[in-house]
């Protein structure tokens, strides 16, 4: 039986703040790896099912992320945009409907779906790959399986399931699953044993898990299979219908697994992380002999027990303790070490201000590159523009702003009022107000260009787009 991969990449990752913004979660960052947790995930489903196109479900701000994540891995995905994330049930269940109706004739009436988040860190790939292969007999024979991992510590940031009866030669009967623990009930189920942190990774047929959907959780099976009846495709996404919002916001454990008697689970035996918070990290990192982690341009003295973290600029920490700091270009968080699980608290009330930092980075993923904003002020701003080999931006034009280019490095072909013309190192174009002008890189090497607009208003709404190749909407997206 065909295993089809279903990664799910819907969370925001406001834990993460300020690396992790809801525009940019951790899936897609570049972690200090120099890769991408997004594209560490397509490996793994590259290996565990060759050849099968996996089912990604995510947010339609991170439509583009994905498919540049799939390019640069040299692969293909059915990417599913939920209108508005509903919790990983709803998510699940889209993938097993688009499965459904998705089947080769010698399927039959079925495919094993291997649902696996997006954002999590797994140290041996190849140790998960087998323990898959080995539930696959009770996943054919219509079990829910979950992975369990094993606990090196008594974690209170993730759930745990309790081991029951052996089920085969890999698997367990689900006895009850646990929600987070305080840290000294995590503490008695380590010295009890037979408890495993719940992984959130599952391996099913997709017709067990919507028939257990509707069994278990009616009213998200009738909105899933309402929003797919309604779905409609746009350049090559698969948008479900409005219906999809109708569902509850739940999670497959509160919808299916903690209800069905059908739930098993495989034990893995590796080093793996949600990377949930910056505690988390923290765990993950090597230390000094004070206890300490430190990640970018860091000078101390007489500190113990900290998370050092510099995106850029240097930090220097004199005579502190349990500290958490992390600093990004734009946004710099210190907390105490106990209060890392609470940085979201930090992230809603800038949103209720509507500040920018808790959306968008200074850097700025567009389908075509990106750009970072360097200087910011009272009627102008200068922006690094970055465009990928062999694409171009939107036919568009501004009511309030003039811009002017100058390149940096590699080709751009400039439109500007219907003329085009080649522009290289050192050379510059200007852009008038209500000009229509775009873009494009001809070459085979990334276009850089440094972009200074001016003018009265500068919002990133001011844009008329005429003309776009990835069917953006006027005032949606910046070039």
């Amino acid at each position: 039986m065909r295993i089809r991969p279903v990664i799910l990449c819907g969370g925001s990752g406001t834990r993460l703040w300020p690396l992790s913004r809801t525009k940019y979660p951790k899936q897609f960052v570049e972690l200090d790896t120099g890769h991408t947790l997004f594209r560490d995930t397509l490996k793994r489903a590259a290996q565990i099912a060759p050849g099968e196109t996996p089912f990604i479900v995510c947010n339609k701000d991170h439509r583009f992320y994905v498919t540049s994540s799939l390019a640069a891995e040299d692969m293909k995905g059915g990417i599913i945009l939920e209108p508005k994330p509903r919790g990983t049930a709803p998510a699940i269940a889209l993938a097993a409907l688009a499965a459904r109706g998705d089947l080769r004739e010698q399927d039959g009436d079925d495919v094993l779906l291997l649902v696996m988040p997006s954002d999590h860190a797994i140290d041996r790939p190849e140790h998960f790959i087998e323990k898959v292969r080995l539930s696959v007999p009770p996943a054919e024979a219509g079990k829910l399986v979950t992975f369990g991992v094993t606990p090196t510590f008594p974690a209170t940031g993730f759930g745990y399931i309790r081991t029951g009866d052996p089920e085969g030669a890999a698997a367990f009967r689900v006895s009850r699953f646990i929600e987070k623990p305080d840290e000294d009930t995590a503490r008695a189920m380590l010295a009890e044993g037979g408890h495993l942190w719940n992984s959130g990774m599952f391996l099913f047929r997709a017709g067990t898990f919507l028939a257990e959907l509707a069994v278990h959780a009616p009213t998200v099976l009738a909105a899933c299979e309402h929003a797919w009846a309604e779905q409609i495709r746009d350049l090559g996404f698969v948008i479900p219908g409005p219906a999809f919002l109708e569902s509850p916001d739940i999670s497959i454990d509160y919808a299916v697994m903690e209800h069905t008697d059908r739930a098993v689970v495989t034990p893995l035996h590796l080093n793996w992380n949600d990377l949930g918070s910056w505690e988390s990290f923290y765990e993950l990192a090597p230390k000094d002999d004070a206890g300490n982690a430190a990640a970018g341009d860091v000078l101390t003295e007489e500190r113990s027990g900290c998370y050092l973290r510099s995106g850029g600029r240097l930090i220097a920490a004199l005579g502190v303790h349990d500290l958490t700091v992390v600093e990004t270009r734009d946004a710099v968080l210190v907390a105490s070490r106990e209060k890392a699980q609470d940085v979201r608290r930090i992230v809603k009330r800038l949103r209720d201000a509507g500040r920018p930092e808790s959306e968008d980075h200074l850097r700025v993923f567009r389908p075509w590159g990106y750009y970072e904003t360097l200087v910011m002020a009272d009627r102008f701003q200068v922006k690094r523009i970055v465009v990928e080999p062999h694409h171009e931006n939107s036919l568009q034009m501004h009511y309030h702003r003039a811009e002017h280019w100058v390149v940096v490095s590699g080709t751009a072909e400039i439109q500007i009022e219907g003329e085009k013309r080649l522009y290289t190192e050192n050379q510059s174009a200007y852009i008038p107000v209500g000009a229509k002008h775009r873009v494009r890189n001809p070459g085979n090497i990334p276009l850089v260009f440094i972009e200074v607009q001016s003018g009265a208003y500068l919002g990133e709404d001011d844009i008329v787009r005429l003309e776009d190749d990835y069917g953006r909407q006027d005032g949606a997206h910046k070039l």
